[in-house]
């Protein structure tokens, strides 16, 4: 319904696929960057040298609460792009079935099946990075409560002891999401054809 109405004032499903999947390629960048934000505001607490704990902790804290954000932006953004990719291809099997000339439906089923599984690969990558990011809020989660209830030297200590782990984590999400990116880009230079 939604989709028909874009439709009648001239927006079709495809140009709407291709906007969400740049949304969707916008906040993964976006949320890459956070979540290098919180990174680096962890490791500087791991540097702490005196001072106020409760300054460090606010921080971080907000840095935990910007990256939840963006986690959440992600997942809506995939599930956006997946309501109208199922519009999409549900309404081109469709229409596939109407042509009379055997050589154009050949030609559109064709083009419908390496659409559907280049669309399969965007997805397959944006919900591989995004699967990343829980385990990292996770941590994070665990560290800015810990601090928050233990506003100490010991803290900070136990920060240290996780660094190596969460740079790993991070990292790793870096790279699903910089991969997923890529993948989006791709998609859309394949779309816009």
């Amino acid at each position: 319904m939604y989709y028909s109405g874009l439709e009648k004032v001239g927006i079709p499903k495809r140009e709407v696929m291709v906007h969400r999947v740049e949304k969707a390629r916008d906040t993964q960048e976006e949320t890459k960057e956070q979540f290098k934000s919180a990174l680096a505001q962890f490791t500087a607490a791991t540097n702490f040298k005196g001072g106020d704990l409760e300054t460090v902790y606010n921080k971080l804290n907000n840095e935990y609460e910007a990256s939840v954000k963006q986690a959440q932006l992600v997942r809506k953004r995939i599930d956006d792009i997946d309501s109208v990719s199922n519009a999409l291809f549900s309404e081109w099997e469709q229409e596939v079935e109407q042509y009379q000339s055997a050589s154009l439906k050949s030609s559109s089923q064709q083009k419908l099946t390496a659409t559907k599984q280049h669309y399969q690969q965007l997805i397959g990558a944006m919900n591989k990075a995004e699967a990343k990011i829980e385990p990292v809020l996770k941590i994070f989660k665990d560290q800015v409560l810990y601090l928050k209830h233990n506003l100490n030297a010991r803290a900070i200590a136990s920060l240290k002891d996780d660094l190596g782990s969460v740079q790993s984590d991070v990292s790793s999400l870096v790279t699903a999401m910089e991969s997923s990116i890529n993948e989006a880009n791709a998609f859309i230079k394949t779309i816009e054809k």
